[in-house]
């Protein structure tokens, strides 16, 4: 397994991480706790140190499978966690309403965006005990509140770090101009975008800035919700609350165009002796800037599959052969 630097913070993590948002089974179809706490202790047995999860994923349900799974093994783990979505208090931006299931405008929690000083302490302490932890390796603001300047969010980000509750700072879903405004006032380590072979937008803005700025990169969502694996074809049904089922990137007319792209990349994968998920991850390390991808896996079999990746180097000439096919089946696919 591969290990990278978490910008200039002194932490190095595996390049490929756990992504917990689907384990919390809030948008995901619900959760299997004992299959999600296995799933995670093989991860780190195959080598992904890092732990991403938020209070959002599942309002509270991921940090606290995530702080069972990881019960003994501390010492074995970069984890990292979020702030500023908030469901308890009507303060900052509203950002969306959801049942316990997924997204619903008639659902009965109302969340903010939320990153007052005020807001993040006290998630700071919810976090840490659902976790069991004293400390959080990478504490990031997880959507950007426009009600609450950059510098006030800071700053108590820099008090939390001070204190000893955090190690580093990053954030998500953020701007170039919205990281200049934290850089001002003090480090800012990592950045986490949504980043595949599918969304590429971040090549022409957040990557090139973290290089810059001598930044981690943390791309989420690399296998584009699985549809990236091989293991979702036209076939496939969603169960109930599951975001996927209706989403148009899921079309049964858009799934066939990615199965033909992957059929393209199977002798690749096969003469690497990996399947085309830790294909599609070791993609997405080898682009410029991208330091680390957070996968997500619901059982023990996909961690140890995902973390193949973290072995794998791709040549450039293989690199540039695979974005040819890309751009050959994924035009179009939203």
């Amino acid at each position: 397994m591969q290990r990278r630097p978490l910008g200039a913070s002194g932490i190095h993590a595996s390049v490929v991480g756990f992504g917990a948002w689907a384990i919390g089974g809030w948008m995901w179809g619900g959760t299997d706790e004992g299959e999600a706490i296995r799933a995670i202790q093989a991860a780190i047995d195959a080598g992904i140190e890092l732990i991403d999860t938020a209070p959002a994923y599942g309002f509270g349900a991921s940090e606290t499978i995530v702080g069972k799974a990881i019960r003994g093994r501390r010492e074995r783990v970069v984890l990292a966690t979020k702030c500023g979505l908030i469901w308890h208090a009507q303060e900052g931006e509203f950002f969306f309403s959801s049942d316990d299931r997924t997204i619903a405008a008639d659902g009965h929690r109302h969340i903010y965006r939320c990153l007052k000083p005020a807001q993040i302490r006290r998630e700071i302490e919810r976090s840490l005990a659902r976790l069991g932890v004293d400390c959080i390796d990478l504490y990031q603001t997880h959507w950007q509140d426009g009600t609450t300047p950059i510098a006030e969010t800071m700053g108590e980000l820099l008090k939390l770090k001070q204190e000893g509750k955090i190690r580093a700072i990053g954030c998500s879903n953020a701007t170039p101009r919205q990281m200049d405004a934290y850089r001002a006032i003090g480090p800012l380590d990592a950045d986490q975008e949504k980043y595949s072979m599918l969304d590429r937008a971040q090549d022409a803005g957040n990557l090139p800035y973290c290089v810059e700025h001598g930044m981690a990169f943390l791309a989420y969502s690399p296998l584009a919700q699985g549809l990236l694996t091989g293991k979702i074809g036209p076939e496939r049904t969603f169960a109930a609350g599951d975001q996927r089922a209706g989403a148009s990137r899921f079309s049964v007319a858009n799934r066939e165009k990615i199965a033909a792209m992957l059929d393209e990349f199977r002798p690749l994968a096969a003469a690497h002796r990996i399947g085309l998920g830790p294909l599609a991850i070791a993609w997405t390390l080898a682009q410029p800037g991208c330091t680390h991808v957070l996968v997500g896996a619901r059982t023990p079999a996909q961690a140890r599959e995902n973390a193949q990746a973290g072995a794998v180097r791709l040549a450039h000439e293989e690199v540039a052969s695979m974005c040819r096919i890309i751009a050959r089946h994924a035009a179009g696919i939203p």
